[in-house]
């Protein structure tokens, strides 16, 4: 266990410990941006539909005798090595862009992740993070008092007043610690992890 400040709501400071095989590992930038390809990848849908062809519309009519001519020969309008004519290899809605990473690889590549946070000083702890109102004004009060402008906050449950508070907001997101992602770690200036959401973290990344 490793000791580190934890910010409260009347702005006092203490420590709390944290688990070392978490918030203090090497860093290993190879295996963090396999989970961050991996990541974005299976989150890829096959939308994409091309033709080939045999689904281009046009005539299948020879466009010139084989000898003779001069010209190399061809076959029909819809040669794919013609403009307009069909793709050789076309991509198709059931494209499949998954890419397989084991369990392992991916919870310690998260580790990874937070402990190059807490080291770049990125990642703030504080004892708790919510709103007694549905208001976006009251969030934002909030917000200020941790000095917070471009941050994830993680936690383990979103009520409603907090969903509806938060969510004009820009710049801030607010996610449960059993849904968190590598993009959402480095994508904002700030991970804030409040002290009861620690457990939790554990046990999805152990």
């Amino acid at each position: 266990m490793i000791k580190v400040p934890c910010r409260c709501e009347d702005g006092k400071i203490e420590e709390i410990e944290v688990p070392e095989t978490i918030f203090n590992r090497s860093q290993n930038k190879t295996l963090i941006h396999q989970v961050v390809i991996s990541y974005l990848a299976n989150a890829r849908s096959g939308t994409r539909a091309q033709k080939d062809r045999s689904e281009v519309a046009g005539t299948t009519r020879k466009q010139w005798r084989q000898k003779g001519t001069g010209r190399a020969r061809t076959s029909s309008a819809k040669n794919p090595i013609w403009r307009g004519g069909g793709k050789i290899f076309p991509n198709k809605p059931t494209e499949n862009f998954q890419q397989k990473l084991n369990r392992k690889m991916y919870r310690s590549g998260m580790c990874s992740i937070f402990s190059e946070l807490l080291r770049d000083q990125r990642l703030v702890f504080i004892d708790k993070f919510q709103v007694d109102m549905a208001k976006t004004k009251s969030c934002v009060e909030k917000l200020k008092k941790y000095n917070l402008h471009n941050a994830v906050i993680i936690i383990n449950e979103i009520d409603a007043n907090l969903y509806l508070a938060s969510r004009n907001i820009p710049n801030i997101k607010i996610i449960r610690a059993k849904s968190m992602d590598p993009i959402s770690l480095l994508s904002y200036e700030t991970v804030v992890v409040t002290s009861g959401t620690i457990n939790t973290i554990e046990n999805v990344l152990q």
